[in-house]
């Protein structure tokens, strides 16, 4: 016959609180949002020391990395892939230092909900079991990516193939 000490089974309770709170990558709620007229106007520095907003600075990263080939461990211009990609573009455009793994950035920044996305957030997809994809986030559902098919390019959250994989958003600037 089984008997259950009190202390036992608060342990197990607790313990099974917070395995089951942690889990999720975008349900942070956060403050909450602010309407674009109350919104300061995102401004960071670009490499030529220009005052430019994240949206201008995006499409600047777009410019110089456009076409770039889908390389898997590549860092550079002759090849990148997804997480190199995002993290170049942080260190250069807004010297933010990411770390190298698409796992790790996931676990950058605060969780943000799909409606909240905004220029600059990270936006996350399970292409595969057990593979992940990151870009970062443009305007109206566009992302800046390396895509294994077509290198760096901008692609749209809502298409259905980016919609039917996404996992989540990090929100880092």
């Amino acid at each position: 016959m089984f008997i259950f000490d009190s202390r036992i089974i608060f342990s197990v309770s607790l313990f099974l609180l917070i395995l089951f709170s942690a889990c999720g990558v975008s349900r942070e709620a956060g403050p909450p949002e602010r309407t674009p007229a109350d919104r300061p106007a995102m401004v960071a520095v670009s490499p030529e020391g220009e005052r430019k907003s994240v949206h201008q600075l995006l499409h600047s990263a777009h410019e110089q990395w456009r076409g770039t080939p889908y390389v898997l461990g590549g860092s550079s211009p002759n090849g990148v892939d997804c997480s190199s990609f995002t993290q170049i573009v942080y260190r250069d455009y807004f010297g933010i230092e990411l770390p190298r793994h698409t796992s790790e950035q996931l676990q950058e920044g605060r969780g943000v909900r799909r409606n909240h996305i905004r220029p600059g957030d990270l936006i996350f997809f399970r292409t595969a079991r057990g593979v992940l994809h990151v870009g970062i986030a443009m305007e109206d559902g566009d992302f800046l990516h390396a895509s294994v098919s077509s290198g760096v390019m901008i692609s749209n959250i809502r298409e259905n193939y980016w919609a039917g994989i996404y996992i989540g958003t990090r929100r880092v600037l």
